[in-house]
């Protein structure tokens, strides 16, 4: 049976995609920390991280090190948040999140429904972030 995520992946249910390649995905949380934060998943339906290959690992860091960057600057954050926990979802995800405190990082302070309007900005926000810093290749036109 397809996880969540996959069939975020395959359009079955909408997404607001930050970045595409062929091995993972990017698009934002549904219950996001901050405004902009962003799930780095991949393709391939692995559970926890400690099932993934070396190369898929460095690959996901890699993307979610492009995606806080740019987060940092659009949201005007001191940090990029990191974390993997996958309670949520059987389907290995890094969160990343533009932060300015510890408190940011408690998922107790989820966000429940975010308006439309608030989460499209924040892609969109994104999206153009990832432009400037030269990543159009990958990432979805809004």
């Amino acid at each position: 049976m397809s996880t969540l995520f996959t069939k975020i992946i395959d359009g079955e249910i909408p997404g607001r995609f930050i970045w595409s390649d062929e091995r993972c995905v990017a698009f934002l949380s549904i219950g996001p920390l901050t405004d902009g934060h962003t799930l780095v998943v991949p393709r391939a339906e692995i559970d926890e991280f400690t099932d993934a290959d070396e190369a898929l690992l460095s690959h996901l860091n890699l993307v979610a090190a492009k995606i806080g960057r740019a987060q940092k600057r659009a949201f005007n954050a001191q940090r990029a948040g990191l974390m993997i926990a996958g309670f949520e979802v059987p389907h290995l995800h890094v969160h990343v999140w533009p932060t300015n405190s510890l408190a940011d990082f408690d998922l107790s302070n989820a966000m429940v429904n975010p308006e439309a309007a608030r989460m499209d900005a924040s892609a969109a926000k994104l999206r153009a972030a990832l432009r400037e810093d030269g990543h159009s290749e990958f990432v979805p036109a809004d």
